[in-house]
């Protein structure tokens, strides 16, 4: 009997909304607003945090990354990076030195990013090179005039010509050029989009301002699925170099680097799904508005089937399932709006976003909470109408 009831009520719920499609649509609209908002901004956020970390995890799980901030006056040097790597947990180390430099070749002088290092550095961050080699121990020994430069500084300097072998000139210096970079591998992400010179750190020591002790290096643990021994025996190394100061230098591993970056956006998508929840909640309030005008437009409907035995549970699920279809269905059409976005999006950036299904549950039993709560107070004032005077009416 329930059950039947139920089915009933359905029915009639689905007759009322289709009766005025119209007045039913431009009702759903804040469902329809609140839902897109919702899924499309969250999937937007998880999309691009997922890239991101995959952007640091391509860098490798056993990078270790230290940037010094006080060297008590005595400044790191390069060759005490050997004690680094004579650790047992950590397998290689180089420094990683920058400047703003100029460079020019012919008639084309262009502003780049010079970067001071060792050999080491292109296996810790797994580099690629195009063409050419990388930086060897004997170019840092003997404080050698060679880089290796970016695709985009290989085609701003000497075009589509040989560039391995040509000579560029970075601040005023000649410095031959041994090996460009493939397009993607390093630290810094895609090369292809930045002027970019990687030269021994004895050089850069020699040709750039203010570059003198060791500010900053990275590591490469032995161990790639478990860096905690390598991070605190680098600790240890470092606070007894510095004077047991944990403020003197700072550690930075990739496991650490991807639970903030995972809490920043878990939180970040708390936010966005809170302004959007706002939305939803607006609707809700436009669902209860012209709910209670039906009410008020089918009095005389209301006392009918009253007085033929129409129970007072039944009037108030049917007028439940009205405002219930009402939300449900603006959240379906929101639904479908949102992934025609997020595909639009993902075309336009040649960026591969998804909607996600706990997301588009959550829309879902979102509406379906905003339809039974707006829609609880329009169908229990419906329920307590009196027979006779709902048939008295005139609206």
């Amino acid at each position: 009997m329930r059950g039947f009831m139920f089915l009933q009520s359905v029915k009639m719920a689905g007759h009322a909304v289709l009766s005025n499609k119209l007045r039913s649509f431009l009702t759903m609209l804040g469902i329809i607003i609140g839902v897109v908002s919702l899924v499309v901004l969250v999937s937007l956020v998880d999309g691009a945090s997922s890239a991101v970390a995959d952007e640091i995890a391509s860098m490798g799980k056993d990078l270790l990354t230290v940037n010094i901030s006080d060297d008590k006056g005595s400044p790191l040097k390069l060759k005490e990076l050997e004690q680094v790597e004579d650790l047992e947990e950590i397998s290689l180390a180089a420094p990683l030195g920058q400047s703003s430099a100029t460079g020019e070749y012919g008639g084309t002088s262009n502003r780049m990013t010079l970067y001071g290092t060792t050999a080491a550095y292109s296996e810790i961050q797994g580099m690629e090179v195009a063409a050419g080699r990388f930086l060897k121990t004997f170019d840092v020994e003997a404080h050698t005039f060679v880089a290796v430069i970016s695709q985009t500084a290989a085609e701003e300097f000497f075009g589509s010509g040989q560039t391995v072998g040509e000579y560029l000139g970075i601040n005023g210096k000649s410095f031959l050029v041994i090996g460009v970079l493939a397009e993607e591998g390093t630290v810094k992400g895609d090369t292809s989009e930045r002027l970019e010179a990687y030269i021994p750190y004895t050089t850069l020591q020699r040709v750039a301002e203010g570059v003198s002790g060791v500010t900053g290096f990275s590591a490469k643990a032995t161990d790639e699925e478990d860096i905690s021994p390598a991070e605190n025996a680098l600790n240890a190394l470092l606070l007894e170099r510095f004077s047991q100061d944990e403020e003197a230098f700072t550690i930075v591993s990739q496991s650490t680097l991807m639970e903030t970056m995972g809490s920043v956006d878990h939180t970040f998508a708390l936010l966005l799904g809170g302004i959007a929840g706002i939305s939803l909640l607006v609707g809700g309030i436009g669902i209860m508005n012209i709910m209670l005008v039906s009410v008020t437009e089918r009095t005389r409907e209301i006392g009918i089937r009253k007085a033929i035995g129409a129970t007072r549970e039944s009037i108030m699920l049917q007028f439940m399932m009205e405002a219930l279809l009402i939300s449900l269905a603006g959240c379906g059409i929101g639904v479908a709006f949102s992934w025609m976005i997020v595909q639009g999006i993902s075309l336009v950036t040649e960026k591969t976003f998804h909607l996600s299904g706990q997301v588009l549950l959550a829309a879902v039993g979102f509406s379906a909470a905003i339809g039974l709560g707006f829609g609880l107070y329009p169908a229990g004032k419906a329920a307590k109408k009196q027979p006779i005077e709902a048939l008295r009416h005139r609206g």
